[in-house]
């Protein structure tokens, strides 16, 4: 009995895991993407374990130590490098006696929170409305694009800061701070996903799908959205590292996260009349912002690179044809090794 070949609904299943696999073995082994996921992993478990962390060093981020401030010199920390001891690994803060770990490590909570909760809300409508464009009519196609071009004209800064300041200060400041994010910036992630819906629906197993009396939901679900995966997530990883400087933005203007809770941004926001007398309050939050950044960017570049398949086929196209630099050594090496041989032979005959 000859073996039953697998259906093209098996096959293409299979194939989106076969290629993640590989676009994952193929990640794992670019150096800089993984030291950017590493630093990742470690800021997400300091977030994870931030009252754990404040408790080992024993100290509230909320609580006050005027005992540690100079009151002489405007309420500078004493003692050198921002009041750093045994007992405040970090120092505290200037005019607060705030211990200034426990904030770091509360604030890491809140940056990392906003950012990923504003990343799904932004993909979560971004791809609603991109795939209601790509396969609704015309008229929901136009009126989706308008407003999608209205969204990026809009300058979300300003519009994000009125918001924030009408809200009553009763809600929950990180809860609103994801929404309004959130909703300002899924522009980009529609556009992708309608172009990307445009061009699917054109393929013969979408056709396929559709002409079996398949519905539009069914279409997008079992048909496009696995291969919409991939430049989702790429785009996801581009959107993170914008989101922690939106967060840290808005609280360093004053319209974001309040104290006592702690941010980064608002710990910056605080620092700068004090950047003189103290530099290493506004060292620290900068450096923890600046490295959040970078590993987010590194690894959203690098994502971007796998699984991009346009990317990935001109890498193979240029090794076929010898573009590297390696291989078009070798091939000149080649060429000059049989040129003179050829002569070689000339010369006996």
């Amino acid at each position: 009995m000859a073996p039953q070949e697998p259906r093209t609904g098996q096959a293409r299943a299979a194939s989106p895991a076969a290629g993640g696999r590989q676009a994952w073995r193929r990640l794992l082994a670019r150096r800089a993407a993984l030291a950017a996921g590493l630093v990742i992993v470690l800021l997400a478990l300091i977030a994870v374990a931030a009252p754990l962390l404040s408790a080992i060093a024993g100290q509230d981020p909320t609580r006050f130590h005027d005992d540690l401030l100079d009151s002489a010199a405007g309420g500078v920390p004493t003692g050198s490098f921002g009041g750093v001891s045994a007992g405040h690994w970090l120092g505290v803060e200037p005019g607060t006696g705030r211990d200034v770990f426990a904030r770091l490590v509360h604030g890491a909570r809140i940056s990392l929170l906003v950012a990923v909760g504003a990343t799904l809300v932004q993909v979560a409508i971004g791809v609603l409305l991109g795939l209601a464009a790509g396969l609704g009519s015309r008229l929901l196609d136009q009126v989706i694009g308008n407003t999608t071009e209205a969204m990026l004209a809009l300058p979300s800064l300003v519009f994000a800061i009125a918001l924030m300041a009408i809200v009553p200060s009763g809600f929950p400041r990180p809860l609103l701070l994801t929404l309004v994010i959130g909703l300002l910036g899924w522009s980009g992630t529609s556009r992708l996903v309608r172009a990307q819906t445009l061009s699917l629906k054109q393929l013969d197993y979408v056709a396929a799908a559709r002409l079996a009396g398949a519905t539009r939901w069914r279409i997008a679900r079992r048909e496009l959205l696995p291969s919409l995966a991939a430049p989702v997530i790429t785009y996801a990883a581009v959107l993170l590292p914008m989101n922690v400087i939106s967060e840290a933005g808005l609280s360093f203007l004053g319209v974001g996260v309040k104290p006592p809770t702690a941010s980064w941004g608002q710990m910056l926001s605080g620092a700068t009349t004090w950047f003189r007398a103290d530099p290493m309050y506004v060292l620290l939050p900068s450096a923890l912002l600046f490295t959040t950044v970078l590993a987010f960017t590194v690894l959203g570049d690098s994502l971007r690179t796998e699984l991009d398949p346009r990317a990935a086929s001109r890498l193979r196209v240029g090794t076929a044809r010898g573009t590297g630099p390696s291989t078009t050594g070798r091939s000149d090496a080649a060429r000059s090794d049989t040129a003179e041989s050829g002569t070689a032979e000339e010369a006996a005959a």
